[in-house]
């Protein structure tokens, strides 16, 4: 029987640690030939020299286990770098079937004393990465669309976070860009709905080097266990997305962690009130939102991702 990926071609942004390298084994062992992208600076906040080793090192272990690989190691907030990339799969694989965008870095701090390069360089590497990289994939899908007269194969697997959801009060600037990548995935799903390709973003929850501090103490595995927070678990949600399985899923935002995957609904309409008139007033606005906000906590608008908490240890 076929692999559900097999034949087919993919790009991993960030793919070198964490949950990008995790994504990008899991689609190699479904049968996808990756390019693992990945800049390679240490830090976590974007610091360092960028190196080649993590990139090269994932592809390496793909190769290894008998999947096909190749790395990439320019920066995906680059626009030139991303075209290279686009370009290194469709030169490597004759086109691409699949692009997970991962890539992303911290530079935590409260709005007050956030710097404009904190706020510039978060939003620069996860938003615009993500712009990015989707600009030249789908004008690749386009094209092959045109060409052949008709729908062709496309995914995009977009990451946005809880951050987003539910507000995180010392990142400002990775919650704007979480948020962000939602509106440009349900943009992208709309745009690119009519050539076959579908777009979904997911809100993965995951140990690793970007959230070693964040999840100190929550969700500690228990001895030889799998650490409910391992990237593992997200993984096969992202091989899935990816899949013809998924043909009929677009537009979507999915919470993954632990062996749990939610599936977001779209913002209702909690109440709504009439003027009297032809517009409101001040004091018949006073009137209709005053006691409907009386009895409600400030965070009572976020109580849809109480599910979703952690516990401590």
């Amino acid at each position: 029987m076929p692999l559900p990926l097999q034949g087919l071609s993919a790009i991993v942004t960030g793919a070198g640690r964490g949950l990008g390298r995790a994504e990008a084994l899991e689609l190699a062992r479904l049968g996808a030939a990756v390019v693992v992208n990945d800049y390679g600076q240490p830090g976590r906040d974007g610091s360092g020299e960028a190196s080649t080793a993590p990139a090269e090192r994932v592809a390496e272990e793909i190769r290894a286990a008998g999947g096909r690989a190749v790395a990439h190691t320019g920066d995906v907030s680059d626009f030139e770098a991303a075209r290279a990339l686009v370009a290194l799969a469709t030169d490597t694989y004759g086109k691409l079937d699949v692009l997970v965008n991962n890539a992303g870095i911290l530079r935590d701090r409260m709005v007050f004393s956030m710097s404009e390069d904190e706020w510039d360089s978060v939003i620069r590497v996860h938003l615009k990465g993500h712009f990015n990289t989707t600009h030249f994939a789908s004008a690749h899908w386009r094209e092959r669309s045109k060409a052949s007269g008709g729908p062709v194969y496309g995914r995009v697997v977009n990451t946005s976070s809880e951050a987003f959801l539910a507000g995180s009060a010392g990142q400002p600037n990775y919650a704007a860009a979480k948020g962000g990548i939602v509106g440009l995935t349900t943009s992208t799903a709309l745009a690119l709905r009519k050539y076959g390709v579908t777009a979904n973003a997911i809100c993965p929850r995951a140990r690793t080097r970007m959230t070693e501090d964040v999840f100190a103490g929550f969700g500690e595995p228990a001895p030889g266990g799998l650490d409910p927070l391992a990237p593992e678990h997200v993984a096969p949600l992202v091989g899935y997305l990816a899949s013809p399985a998924a043909s009929r899923i677009t537009g979507q935002l999915l919470v993954v962690h632990g062996g749990m995957v939610a599936v977001v609904d779209r913002p209702r309409v909690a109440a709504q009130f009439d003027s009297a008139k032809e517009t409101f007033s001040y004091e018949e606005l006073d009137g209709v939102l005053g006691p409907y906000y009386a009895d409600r906590a400030p965070d009572e608008t976020f109580a849809a991702t109480e599910v979703l908490s952690l516990k401590r240890a």
